[in-house]
C-alpha cells in the first residue's frame, strides 16, 4: 500500500509542479504519466495491472475517449510480437538455446577476455530473438558456474547483462521500444523498415557495442586463470534439428522480403510472416507447441505495449507533445549531429530511473515534432536514435531486469555496475550517434 501511495503522492507532484507551465488537460497528462512510471519502477501492483489503468485513467479525466485508448491494446504490430513470441517458447520447450548458448561459446579463446566476449555475443544474439529477461535468467548460472573466482564472476555476469541489453535492439522484435517506435511509424503513415532492414541498420551499433563492451570489462582481469571453465557441446536431438532448419526456412523468407521490398517495391507483411511461423509450431506434423503453452506467453508484456501506445497518443492528439517541443526549439537549431546527440543523451539518462517502453512512448511524439519539419529520412533517425538509447541502461540494476537479475546474483555491488554502467553510457552514445550520423543515412 505504501508503494501505491508513493505513485500517487509522486503524480501530485508533477502534477502541481506542471500546472504553472501547461494547460490544464496536459499538466493531468504528465501527472498521470509520472503516476504510471512510478508503478512500473517500484512495482506497487503487477505490471499487468499498471499497463491497463490508462483504460480507465485517461477516460476518467478527459484526455482520451475510451475507444480511443482501447484501440492501442490490439494493434497489428503486437501480433509481430506474438508471433516471435510463439517461437520463443518452441525453441526453449525444445532446449535448443542451450545448444545455441554453448556453440557460440565454444567459438572464443578459452581466456578472461574470450569468456567476456562469449558471454556477451551469447547473451546479444539470443536476445535478439528472445526475452532478454529470459536469456539472461538461463545464461546467469553458466556465468555463475563457469568460476569460482569472484573478480571473474562479476565481468562474467556484467557481459551477460549488459549483452541481453545491446542485443535487443537487433531486430524489431528485440525490445519493447523497437515495437513502440513500429507502431508509432505505421500509425503515422511513415515508411516502415522490413525486419531485414532495421537489422542492417542497427548492425553497427550492436557490433561496435560487442566489441567494445566486452574489452572495457576484461580489463583489469584478462590474466586471471580460467582453467576451471569448460562448456560442453550438446548434440541436436531430432526435435531440434527440425526446429533449427525452420528457423533457417524463416530467417531466408525475412532475408528476401528485405531484398524484394528493395527490388520490387513491395514486401510481404512481416507481421503475418511471424504469426504465420508462430502459428505453425501448432500444425500436425510440426506439433512442437500445445495450447497449454501459450500459458507462458507474457501477456502483461502486450499490455504494457497497448499502455505505451496509448501515452504515446496521449501525448500526440492532446498537443502535450507539441507544447513540450516547443520549449525545447533550441533543439530545432542544432546540425544534425548534435539533435542526435541530445536525443541519445535524455533518454539514455532518463531511462535509468524508469521504464525504457514508458520513456519510450513520451520521448517519440516529442521528437516527432523535431522530425517534422526535418526531411522524412533525418526525421526518422532522429525517432529510431531516441528508441535506441532507452536500451542503453547500464548503471543502476532498476533501469532494466537483465540489471535487476544479475544483482539478484549478490555477487555485484550497485557501485560496481554504476562505475562500469556510466562509462557504457556515454560510449554508447557516442557509438549510436556517429553511427546515425555517418551511416545510417545511406541505408534509409
Amino acid at each position: 500500500m505504501r508503494k501505491l501511495l508513493i505513485g500517487v503522492a509522486v503524480g501530485v507532484l508533477f502534477f502541481g509542479l506542471s500546472w504553472p507551465f501547461f494547460a490544464m488537460p496536459h499538466a493531468v497528462t504528465i501527472g498521470i504519466v509520472a503516476f504510471l512510471v512510478t508503478l512500473w519502477t517500484n512495482e506497487a501492483l503487477p505490471l499487468g495491472v499498471v499497463s491497463m489503468l490508462p483504460i480507465l485513467l485517461f477516460p476518467m479525466f478527459g484526455i482520451l475517449s475510451t475507444a480511443d485508448v482501447t484501440v492501442n491494446y490490439s494493434k497489428s504490430i503486437i501480433f509481430l510480437f506474438l508471433g516471435g513470441f510463439l517461437l520463443a517458447i518452441a525453441i526453449e520447450k525444445t532446449e535448443l538455446h542451450k545448444y545455441f548458448s554453448a556453440k557460440l561459446l565454444s567459438f572464443f579463446p578459452q581466456t578472461a577476455r574470450g569468456i567476456i566476449y562469449a558471454l556477451a555475443t551469447t547473451s546479444a544474439l539470443l536476445s535478439s530473438i528472445l526475452s532478454n529477461t529470459t536469456i539472461t535468467l538461463m545464461l546467469m548460472p553458466i556465468a555463475l558456474f563457469l568460476t569460482e573466482n569472484v573478480k571473474l564472476k562479476v565481468r562474467f555476469l556484467l557481459a551477460t547483462a549488459y549483452g541481453a541489453s545491446i542485443g535487443g535492439i537487433l531486430t524489431p522484435i528485440g525490445t519493447p521500444p523497437n515495437l513502440i517506435l513500429m507502431g508509432f511509424l505505421e500509425e503515422h503513415n511513415l515508411p516502415a523498415m522490413t525486419f531485414g532492414g532495421w537489422m542492417v541498420m542497427m548492425l553497427p551499433v550492436v557490433g561496435l557495442m560487442l566489441l567494445i563492451m566486452p574489452y572495457l570489462l576484461s580489463m583489469g582481469v584478462e590474466k586471471e586463470s580460467v582453467s576451471d571453465v569448460e562448456q560442453e557441446i550438446p548434440a541436436l536431438t531430432t526435435e531440434q534439428k527440425k526446429l533449427y532448419k525452420l528457423i533457417g526456412v524463416l530467417a531466408a523468407v525475412l532475408v528476401s522480403n528485405t531484398f524484394l521490398k528493395q527490388i520490387a517495391g513491395f514486401a510481404l507483411d512481416e507481421k503475418l510472416i511471424l504469426l504465420g511461423f508462430g502459428l505453425l509450431m501448432f500444425v500436425p506434423g510440426v506439433d512442437f507447441l500445445i495450447w497449454e503453452d501459450t500459458r507462458k506467453i507474457p501477456y502483461e508484456i502486450i499490455f504494457l505495449f497497448g499502455a505505451g501506445f496509448s501515452i504515446a497518443a496521449a501525448f500526440s492528439q492532446t498537443g502535450l507533445a507539441s507544447e513540450i517541443a516547443n520549449r525545447l526549439d533550441f533543439i530545432a537549431d542544432m546540425p544534425l549531429w548534435g539533435m542526435f546527440l541530445v536525443a541519445a543523451l535524455f533518454v539514455t539518462f532518463s531511462t535509468e530511473v524508469t521504464s525504457n517502453t514508458a520513456l519510450t512512448s513520451i520521448a517519440i511524439p516529442i521528437f516527432y515534432e523535431f522530425a517534422q519539419q526535418m526531411p522524412q529520412d533525418q526525421g526518422t533517425m532522429l525517432l529510431m536514435v531516441a528508441t535506441v538509447a532507452a536500451s542503453y541502461a547500464f548503471m543502476l540494476p532498476i533501469a532494466t531486469p537483465p540489471n535487476a537479475i544479475v544483482m539478484s546474483s549478490r555477487v555485484i555491488s550497485i557501485k560496481e555496475m554504476a562505475t562500469v554502467g556510466l562509462k557504457l553510457n556515454f560510449i554508447g552514445v557516442a557509438v549510436l550517434s556517429l553511427v546515425a550520423y555517418f551511416l545510417w543515412g545511406w541505408m534509409i
